[in-house]
C-alpha cells in the first residue's frame, strides 16, 4: 500500500510540474499582437471573421489625389469582408443619383474624393439609411481629420473594414448639406476665384496664393443675422457656420466644437482693418478667435443670414447656394465610419519597437 501511495504521489508532481504548453501559446498569441502591430494595420485583426458586404465606392478623378492607384484601397476591403462596387463620377451631383440609384445593391457608401464630394453624399446617404465611409483624396481633408480618419489610402480602408460607424451632426443650408463649415464672403470669394489647376498642383499652396489675391480685393458687406428670434445687423468681411470642428486645412471652428455636439458655431469677422487677419492666424487654427473683440460669435442649432444683394454660400470649399439662407444642424443624422476609441489610443501611443 505505501508503494502504491508514494508512486501515486510521483506521478501528481510529476504533473503538476509539466508545463502546460498550449495554455502559454494562448496567451502569448493573445497579448502578442496589439504590442508589435504597426498603427496602419490596426484593423487587420478582427476575433473573428467579418460577415461580408456589399460596398459602393463612388471616386472621383478631379480630386487633387483622384489619379492614385486605389489597388491597395479595394485590397483591404475586400479582406475586411466587403464585396466592392465601383463608381465613377465626374461632377458632385453624380454623387447622390448614383446613391439613390444603387442603394438597393449596397450596405455601405464609400466616398474617395475630398470634403466636396462627401458632402454631396451626404443627403442621399441619410435617406438611404446607408453608413458612409471615408477614403480621403482631396486637398484640406478636414472631416477625416476631425474624425480620427488616417490620410494614408490603404490606412483609411482598414478604417472602413474593422472601425465603427460614428453617428455624426450634418449642417444644411437651404438644403444643401455641409460637414465642416458653411461661409459667406472671403470663404466664398476664394473658392469662386481658385483655379482647380491651381489647387490640384499645388494644394494648400495654391490656397494661400488664392487667398492672398483676394485679401487684396476684399471688401465689407452688410448682413442681418437672425437667431432665437432676434436679428441683429453687422458689417462684415464673413461671416462662417460650422457644424464640424476642423475647416479651411486645419483651422477649427471653435475650441470646443465637436460634430457631434448638436448645435451650429458661427462667427463674424467685423473689422476695420482687413490686414489685421494676420495677427488672428494663431488663434483660428485653435478655434480661439471669439477672443478678438472684432469676431462676433454665436452658438445655436438654426440662423437665418439675409443681404441686401444675393452673395453666394460656400459649404466645404464648394459653392452650392446663395443668400437668402437658412443654416440648421440635422443632431447624428448619419454614420460614418471611424477608428474606435482604442484604435486613436493605440496609435497616439509611443511605441518601443522600431519598424
Amino acid at each position: 500500500m505505501a508503494d502504491r501511495n508514494f508512486a501515486h504521489r510521483r506521478r501528481a508532481r510529476s504533473e503538476a510540474a509539466r508545463p502546460r504548453r498550449r495554455t502559454i501559446v494562448q496567451l502569448t498569441s493573445a497579448c502578442a499582437l496589439p504590442t508589435c502591430m504597426p498603427d496602419e494595420q490596426l484593423f487587420r485583426y478582427p476575433m473573428t471573421q467579418p460577415t461580408r458586404k456589399r460596398a459602393l465606392l463612388l471616386r472621383n478623378p478631379k480630386a487633387r489625389r483622384g489619379q492614385e492607384s486605389i489597388a491597395s484601397v479595394l485590397q483591404r476591403l475586400e479582406g475586411g469582408g466587403l464585396d466592392v462596387t465601383v463608381e465613377t463620377f465626374e461632377a458632385l451631383p453624380e454623387i447622390a443619383r448614383d446613391i439613390v440609384r444603387l442603394r438597393h445593391r449596397a450596405d455601405l457608401v464609400i466616398v474617395c474624393g475630398g470634403d466636396g464630394s462627401v458632402s454631396s453624399a451626404a443627403l442621399a446617404a441619410m435617406e438611404s439609411g446607408l453608413p458612409l465611409g471615408i477614403i480621403p483624396m482631396g486637398t484640406a481633408n478636414d472631416l477625416a481629420r476631425t474624425l480620427g480618419i488616417p490620410m494614408d489610402l490603404a490606412a483609411a480602408a482598414e478604417v472602413i473594414a474593422y472601425g465603427k460607424p460614428r453617428p455624426v451632426d450634418v449642417g444644411t443650408v437651404n438644403g444643401h448639406a455641409f460637414f465642416n463649415v458653411a461661409s459667406i464672403g472671403l470663404s466664398s470669394d476664394l473658392a469662386e476665384s481658385l483655379d482647380p489647376v491651381l489647387k490640384k498642383r499645388f494644394g494648400r499652396l495654391g490656397y494661400a496664393l488664392a487667398a492672398a489675391r483676394v485679401l487684396t480685393q476684399a471688401s465689407s458687406f452688410s448682413a442681418e443675422i437672425t437667431e432665437k428670434g432676434q436679428t441683429i445687423e453687422v458689417e462684415t468681411y464673413q461671416i462662417a457656420i460650422g457644424n464640424g470642428r476642423h475647416y479651411g486645412g486645419g483651422n477649427v471652428v471653435e475650441e470646443s466644437a465637436e460634430i457631434d455636439d448638436g448645435h451650429l458655431d458661427l462667427y463674424s469677422l467685423e473689422m476695420k482693418n482687413l490686414w489685421k487677419l494676420a495677427l488672428m492666424l494663431r488663434s483660428f487654427r485653435s478655434g480661439t478667435h471669439g477672443a478678438w473683440n472684432e469676431v462676433r460669435t454665436a452658438r445655436c442649432v438654426e440662423f437665418d443670414i439675409e443681404t441686401k444683394n444675393p452673395m453666394p454660400v460656400n459649404t466645404d470649399g464648394e459653392i452650392v447656394t446663395a443668400t437668402p439662407a437658412h443654416f440648421k444642424v440635422h443632431p447624428k443624422a448619419i454614420a460614418i465610419f471611424a477608428p474606435t476609441i482604442e484604435a486613436l489610443v493605440e496609435m497616439d501611443r509611443p511605441h518601443l519597437y522600431h519598424r
